[in-house]
């Protein structure tokens, strides 16, 4: 029963000990908490365009990648860029395909609630037309039927901004508020006499026209000078016979504009998601192409909006250091925990280092307690001693010894205890030698 009564004292003062290092660990735990990333929702959300576009499919090839890692990607189709933008605004999608050139430029960009994750491929501008007459201008359309895209679509936008370069303006009657593949399926049949089409060449619209072989893809010889007009296209080249090197489609190198094809999100989106994202954009456009070369894309090549920071890390350094060995939902998991164990663990390494000193002195404040009665006994006794109070100071002793006797200490510390033992007999054998002294004294 001793035994097992002392360390149930040496657990009581490990106990108090113990509670301001647990109160202060708790409070580091709280505020940490402040910083832990919820957990990504498993849904989200994209906007595309047409779902005969690039944007469509660059989405469906996204999501079995996503599908992988536990998220379901739920694909929305839309009238273009324009309307992507407005789903962003309204919060009705998380992620959205965004022609460039399609965004304004702002007075401050970080005001705005949308971020860029990159580029991801070059999107030409190509002009089909019918008839022999070669096209590299585009004011040779100027009274022709042409399909300038869908009203909402980043086609359109840019087509009008094309051809009022070129002085035709864009209440023009000839110029038809349809795209995709029913301008495709017109153009072909002869109802009208050309289209614009803002598209990766992977783009089953693009596709179909490229092949159609009595159709014919317009030449910019102005391309320099547009690139100066509006900042944000690119001259590209269509290589002679690319297309199909028996039939040489087409039958000459061909100069085209393009623009970016760029993946804009909230600002909100979690990082987790955004990460898994730009993976499935460098798994998806990161190959070559007509246009681009092996690892050109994803890339940060239109700034109208500010570059996502999980972006700019991920070009940076590539993917999370614990997304490239575990699996998703467990690397998500241990990033969220990493945030709250290491200021824990930099919190409690001092606390822990401070608490053996801690633990002692609680111990040994009980043994000086009474050292303290003793010491003031003992300077009083060699200051003052008074004789007739001798049965006064007797019982302070024992009172002192007393009070150690009932003191709880742990097995390790009871050295202590014996020693104040022996200090309390060292002031009692005073004690008794001045009282003998002073009977001498009155004898004599």
């Amino acid at each position: 029963m001793e035994r097992l009564r002392a360390r149930l004292v040496a657990v009581r003062y490990l106990l108090a000990t113990a509670w301001p290092i647990v109160v202060i660990t708790a409070i580091g735990l709280i505020v940490a908490y402040q910083f832990v990333e919820p957990e990504p929702p498993r849904r989200l959300r994209i906007s595309t365009g047409d779902a005969a576009g690039a944007y469509h499919s660059y989405a469906q090839r996204y999501a079995p990648l996503l599908a992988a890692k536990g998220i379901t990607l739920e694909i929305l189709t839309s009238a273009g860029s324009i309307e992507n933008l407005q789903r962003l605004d309204h919060g009705d999608a998380d992620v959205a395909f965004v022609q460039g050139g399609i965004v304004p430029p702002a007075a401050d960009p970080e005001s705005t609630h949308l971020r860029s994750l990159g580029s991801v491929s070059y999107e030409p501008v190509w002009v089909f037309y019918r008839g022999p007459q070669p096209i590299t201008r585009l004011h040779q359309l100027a009274g022709q039927r042409i399909a300038i895209g869908a009203a909402g679509s980043g086609t359109r936008g840019l087509a009008l901004q094309l051809l009022a370069a070129n002085e035709i303006p864009p209440d023009s009657p000839t110029l038809l508020p349809i795209g995709g593949l029913e301008a495709a399926e017109a153009l072909q049949q002869g109802q009208i006499d050309a289209v614009f089409v803002v598209a990766a060449q992977e783009a089953p619209v693009v596709q179909v026209l490229l092949r159609s072989p009595e159709l014919h893809v317009a030449s910019f010889s102005q391309a320099d000078a547009y690139l100066r007009l509006l900042p944000f296209l690119s001259k590209i080249v269509l290589p002679r016979g690319v297309v199909n090197l028996v039939r040489e489609v087409p039958p000459s190198d061909t100069v085209l504009l393009a623009t970016t094809a760029n993946v804009v999100v909230r600002d909100d989106l979690h990082p987790a998601l955004a990460n898994l994202l730009l993976q499935a954009m460098t798994e998806v456009n990161g190959k070559s192409g007509f246009f681009q070369y092996a690892g050109e894309f994803p890339a940060y090549k239109d700034q109208s909006l500010v570059l996502s920071p999980d972006a700019r890390r991920y070009y940076q350094s590539g993917p999370p250091f614990l997304q490239r060995y575990l699996p998703f939902w467990l690397a998500v998991l241990a990033e969220r925990l990493f945030v709250m164990v290491l200021p824990l663990v930099m919190l409690s390494l001092p606390l822990l280092k401070f608490a053996p000193a801690l633990y002692s002195w609680r111990v040994r404040s009980r043994i000086f307690r009474c050292y303290g009665d003793l010491k003031f006994l003992e300077n009083e006794l060699r200051k003052d001693y008074q004789p007739t109070r001798h049965d006064e100071y007797v019982r302070r002793i024992d009172r002192i010894e007393d009070d150690a006797n009932s003191r709880n200490i742990p097995l390790s510390y009871t050295d202590l205890l014996y020693t104040l033992r022996e200090h309390i007999n060292l002031v009692r054998d005073k004690l008794q030698r001045l009282n003998t002294t002073h009977d001498k004294d009155k004898n004599a």
